[in-house]
């Protein structure tokens, strides 16, 4: 294995565990990241020519999570009147551009980027504040251990035993065979670490690894969901902040559809007893 990748890698994990146990370094870590994944997110529209407004498109995205992390709420439902407001700046900004063409893709490309960076991965915050203190973050612990550990056994998996290609038009290099034993290395690592989740009747050893396989999977299908941003952007990585990884989408990719799944799920249950 590449030796960047390693060093990368052990930076990422502490930085993530210092993330954890500190709420002020979590909130910081987290604004850090939707910072960097907006402007490379943005960064790559730009070699598409499409007419997109980055930087109001980054202010908007960081004032979600800081919102959600310091209770801020105007209305009952303040995201959905957040993302409406949203939506109504960017467009008159676009009413004081000379040039209208391609107007409709400008918007909703930065609209989406918003949403998919910024609002997917501000649920890190939402899963965290669901229980008190550690408790929610082992919450936050467990989703990004089984998430990223389902990454790096479809890596580890798929370049030793894969040959059958899953996806080829999308991501050349990722097979079914390392994508499933991605899903089965996140069913046993959620099994391994059911004791961060809350001592709920349900989760049995056997349903938990079944809730592993489901985040795991859906952790996949956020890799994949990238990987075809960035081939229709015809860049190979997001960015290059960690050498041997790539850049900051790079990196949260698979997080984005697991944790507001997760979420829902754990949200649910709670709500449930």
């Amino acid at each position: 294995m590449n030796p960047m990748r390693l060093v990368s890698g052990a930076l990422a994990v502490l930085v993530t565990v210092f993330a954890v146990l500190n709420q002020w370094c979590f909130i910081a870590t987290i604004c850090g990241i939707t910072i960097g994944g907006l402007y490379e997110f943005f960064y790559m529209i730009k070699k598409k020519d499409i007419p997109i407004y980055s930087y109001t498109g980054i202010f908007i995205g960081l004032l979600i999570p800081l919102s959600i992390f310091f209770r801020f709420e105007l209305t009952r439902n303040w995201e959905l009147l957040f993302i409406v407001c949203a939506f109504l700046t960017i467009l008159l900004l676009q009413f004081n551009r000379e040039d209208n063409r391609n107007a409709i893709l400008g918007l909703s490309t930065t609209l989406f980027g918003v949403l998919y960076v910024s609002w997917f991965f501000s649920f890190l915050v939402k899963t965290r504040l669901l229980l008190p203190g550690m408790e929610g973050a082992l919450l936050v612990a467990f989703i990004i251990l089984v998430t990223k550990s389902g990454d790096i056994g479809a890596l580890v998996i798929g370049t030793r035993f894969g040959r059958h290609p899953l996806l080829p038009k999308v991501s050349p290099n990722k097979t079914i065979e390392g994508t499933l034993g991605g899903i089965f290395v996140s069913a046993l690592v959620a099994v391994l670490f059911r004791s961060w989740l809350p001592a709920l009747p349900q989760f049995t050893p056997f349903f938990v690894a079944l809730v592993g396989a489901f985040f795991g999977g859906l952790g996949q299908l956020g890799d994949l969901s990238e990987s075809l941003i960035k081939r229709d952007c015809n860049v190979k990585d997001s960015g290059s902040l960690l050498p041997g990884i790539g850049g900051v989408l790079d990196i949260i990719d698979s997080l984005l559809f697991s944790v507001p799944a997760f979420y829902l799920y754990i949200s649910s249950a709670l709500h449930t007893i």
